[in-house]
């Protein structure tokens, strides 16, 4: 197994060998990457002699161009670690700047990231570096936090690189984490659906569908193979996702109960209309001084009907509700036969945020409560949550 471990410049570089030393007599391949800082403090030939591999230290590096090189690692590498990362590369990180190999790296890699900070107190304390660590939070990278202690510059605080074995040992469990999925297939739902009216008008509802594909893509992370059944939404698909676009609430049933009977964990997170106009107005319905009434008809409950062709399957439902939120939840779960249920309450306009608090129900009675976090880190825990159900 092969990682990228991210080398930049401050005091602490140099206990990016020891951190290297311990990821290989894990048994990993360590590919290095010094940024020019980076090389003022250690030198490449340290690196390499450890490693047994080239040390890249420029983005024009001589051999590095017989293939577009970032492209390639970013592909074969599992794991990107920054060790120590300062504020320069979160901030670069953060933004989308990419003006060397790393941080050209970062912006190509699809694998998990992983940072442990190391700097002064008050450049950690910063308004800026706190504002761009919570964005990279945001984005479900790890976060090795650096602890209290006497820093270089002969003052105290927090700054200090956490300690070679808390990150070696973070590093693996990440790692760990990224297999946990191997083999199994996940189904996934996002987004809203739209009913059709007449040729320019719709039914729809204000899912942004970002919890779905954060679901989607740590699923993938994880090794598993994902489909993702989509309603319209402004997103990219996550890398290696499959995506099956789809409109309607019937299109979407269509679809689900297609994939059902072959997958290992389904996650609902769709927004699915309740209802649809029991007409379809061939012509655009024109403006009149008349009131109109629109009839509407009940859409199939695909949740529902899930629950009642469940076998083995492991299916995590989504409640949105705006009052009595834990009494829904749980009938809802009773109700349509699911292994978890995940509420949370739309009452105060949340759709379209990267973060949110939410209750996880299980068929046990039990209740975990996640608060303001990102909705990637959530669909982390919904699948930890799926797995561990779906091994008894």
């Amino acid at each position: 197994m092969k990682i990228a471990l991210g080398v930049t410049g401050c005091i602490a570089a140099y206990k990016a060998i020891e951190v290297m030393r311990g990821l290989q007599k894990a048994g990993l391949s360590v590919q290095v990457i010094l940024t020019r800082s980076a090389a003022e403090f250690v030198t490449p030939l340290t690196f390499e002699s450890l490693s047994g591999q080239d040390v890249i230290t420029d983005m024009f590096q001589t051999g590095l161009n017989r293939d577009i090189h970032h492209i390639s690692m970013a592909q074969s590498i599992r794991l990107l670690a920054v060790v120590p990362a300062t504020a320069n590369i979160m901030g670069k990180f953060a933004h989308g700047i990419a003006d060397d190999f790393l941080s050209t790296l970062y912006l190509s890699t699809p694998s998990p990231v992983l940072l442990a900070p190391a700097m002064n107190v008050e450049m950690w304390n910063h308004t800026a570096v706190q504002a761009n660590v919570e964005i990279l939070k945001s984005r479900g990278h790890h976060f090795v936090d650096p602890e209290p202690g006497m820093l270089a510059c002969g003052m105290e605080g927090d700054g200090k690189l956490a300690g070679v074995d808390v990150i070696v040992s973070r590093i693996l469990e990440v790692l760990k984490q990224g297999d946990s999925l191997s083999g199994m297939r996940v189904l996934v739902t996002a987004g809203p659906t739209v009913e059709d009216i007449d040729p320019i008008r719709f039914m729809s509802n204000r899912s942004s569908g970002k919890m779905g594909y954060a679901v989607a893509e740590a699923a993938h992370q994880r090794g598993a193979s994902v489909y993702l059944v989509s309603g319209p939404t402004a997103l990219s698909a996550p890398a290696g996702v499959q995506r099956i676009q789809v409109r309607s609430a019937a299109e979407m049933r269509d679809a689900v109960l297609r994939l059902y009977p072959d997958m290992d964990i389904v996650v609902k997170a769709a927004a699915v209309a309740d209802y649809r106009p029991m007409e379809i107005a061939p012509q655009k319905i024109k403006k009149s001084t008349e009131e109109r009434v629109l009839h509407l008809t009940r859409t199939e409950d695909i949740l529902e009907t899930l629950g009642k062709q469940k076998k083995s399957q492991v299916l995590v439902g989504f409640a949105a509700e705006t009052a009595n939120l834990l009494e829904a939840a749980r009938d809802k779960l009773a109700r349509k036969n699911l292994d978890l249920l995940v509420a949370n309450d739309v009452s105060h306009g949340i759709f379209g945020s990267d973060s949110s608090t939410v209750h996880i129900l299980n068929r046990n009675g039990e209740t975990i409560s996640i608060d303001g976090q990102s909705k990637l880190s959530i669909a982390g825990k919904i699948l930890d949550l799926a797995l561990a159900i779906r091994k008894g």
